[in-house]
């Protein structure tokens, strides 16, 4: 939509509708199964990492169901949707911080084998999620934060390998808290940019919708 050629040519509004909710609805039954899969992980390893994985996941479930309810509406109904996803993001980084704060007085060392297993299979399930809603990043502010979320998953599920790795190597808790502390920034970072481009369509568009 971004190319020269392309500016006189009508968009079909409601073809674009329909594969933006077939997109979502692949993305919440994918963050559905992870997310299931990631508490059992998370559980069995003690991976604070992981659990902020877990964390996003059940997240990014519920953002894809906002964001399917919201396909179609306009620009200021897509921004409070947004604002509350960027809430989402930030629970989430408060949670880990939380469960960081714990670890630092109970630090074990994560089970490798349970941890490496189920961060291959999350950072898996994120790549399709993210190869999915590239081509509808620029499409509204709706698709654009469901894109940030994703596009946080696939470096979280990068990071959680690099600490099991590291953990195994090190015999050591430290690079799984390390992780955790890495995908907390991440993630508070991600929020603010959603909120603040929430929060400016929805002033540009304070109409109700």
């Amino acid at each position: 939509m971004s190319g020269a050629c392309d500016c006189d040519k009508p968009i079909d509004t409601n073809a674009l509708e329909v594969r933006q909710r077939r997109v979502l609805l692949y993305l919440l039954a994918i963050n559905v199964l992870t997310f299931a899969m990631m508490v059992a992980g998370a559980v069995l390893s003690g991976s604070s990492a992981l659990l902020s994985g877990t964390l996003d996941n059940l997240g990014d479930a519920l953002t894809y169901g906002l964001s399917f309810a919201v396909v179609g509406m306009g620009i200021a109904a897509k921004a409070r949707v947004a604002l509350l996803k960027g809430g989402l993001i930030a629970a989430a980084a408060l949670a880990v911080a939380v469960h960081i704060v714990w670890r630092l007085s109970h630090l074990d060392v994560p089970v490798v084998d349970v941890m490496t297993g189920a961060a291959v299979l999350n950072l898996l399930a994120n790549g399709v999620c993210l190869l999915l809603l590239t081509p509808h990043r620029h499409s509204d502010i709706n698709m654009l934060s469901v894109w940030e979320c994703s596009r946080n998953d696939v470096a979280e599920g990068i990071a959680v390998i690099a600490s099991a790795a590291a953990v195994w190597w090190f015999q050591s808790g430290w690079p799984d808290l390390i992780a955790a502390a890495a995908l907390l920034i991440l993630f508070a970072r991600s929020a603010n940019r959603v909120v603040r481009r929430a929060w400016q369509d929805y002033r540009t568009n304070p109409q109700p919708v």
